[in-house]
């Protein structure tokens, strides 16, 4: 049976109704989902910026906007298009991986599950994909998929905009597929996956070229490296950059490595 894959990411087009999943936060909700303190200070806001952006900039970077389950599932129905694995050429990025049986992998923005499917193949016997969501409507459909396909080794998990709920020193590999980009609270975020890293396990941001004028994709929606690694390099998380992997047609793949 082909089976068709899903994943949570915001690609070329403008954002489908529905809600701001890493998004529409406040600092109640971070305390309430286990954070102490949000530090606004390392945010600034401007009210001249690009209508695809949240108005919120992160070590000069604007935080775009992100994409919703929408009406009828409507969001999740265009990211379930049959064109997905030509442009961007999906089973190719769980190769490039290297995953290994047993490991334990947090899709951090799982949504409905693409990534998550096509990697829990890659860890039986014996691993399992953490797969991360802040949607109820995303994990549903997630769920679903696991019991269409048979799929019994992966486990969602209900996610908030500062904290992935998950265990620390738990994951081998946690990976994010167009999806670190639209995080409101970045700092936060990274601060929450580094401490659930084993040492040695590797953080994965998947995302457009900026550095590729040709990738067709709103610039908001492209992140260089360089900007990745200052702002996942950054001292206390113990994260240091080890490799980019240049496989895929439109994005590159940059792996970071837990000391």
């Amino acid at each position: 049976m082909k089976i068709y894959f899903i994943a949570f990411v915001c690609l070329l087009s403008a954002a489908v109704g529905g809600t701001l999943p890493w998004g529409a936060a406040d600092e109640s909700q971070g305390v309430k989902s286990g954070v102490s303190v949000i530090d606004e200070n390392r945010y600034e806001r401007r009210g001249d910026h690009d209508p695809n952006g949240i108005g919120k900039f992160y070590m000069g970077r604007e935080i775009a906007h992100v994409m919703g389950f929408g009406p009828g599932g409507q969001g999740a129905d265009w990211l379930e298009r049959s064109s997905r694995e030509e442009e961007e050429r999906l089973t190719l990025l769980v190769r490039s991986l290297q995953l290994k049986p047993g490991e334990v992998v947090a899709d951090i923005g799982a949504g409905s599950g693409v990534i998550s499917l096509r990697m829990s193949q890659e860890l039986l016997p014996g691993g399992k994909v953490l797969a991360v969501d802040v949607q109820d409507e995303m994990l549903a459909r997630l769920r679903m998929n696991c019991e269409r396909f048979g799929i019994s080794n992966i486990v969602p998990v209900k996610g908030t905009q500062f904290t992935t709920g998950l265990e620390p020193s738990s994951v081998d590999l946690a990976i994010m597929v167009d999806v670190y980009h639209e995080f409101e609270f970045p700092y936060e975020m990274m601060t929450d996956i580094a401490k659930t890293m084993k040492p040695g396990g590797r953080v994965v941001l998947v995302e457009y070229r900026k550095e590729d004028p040709t990738v067709p994709i709103k610039e908001i929606h492209k992140m260089s490296q360089a900007q990745a690694k200052k702002e996942v390099e950054r001292a206390e998380f113990g994260l240091r950059w080890t490799e980019t992997i240049h496989v895929l047609p439109r994005q590159h793949i940059l792996i970071f490595t837990k000391m």
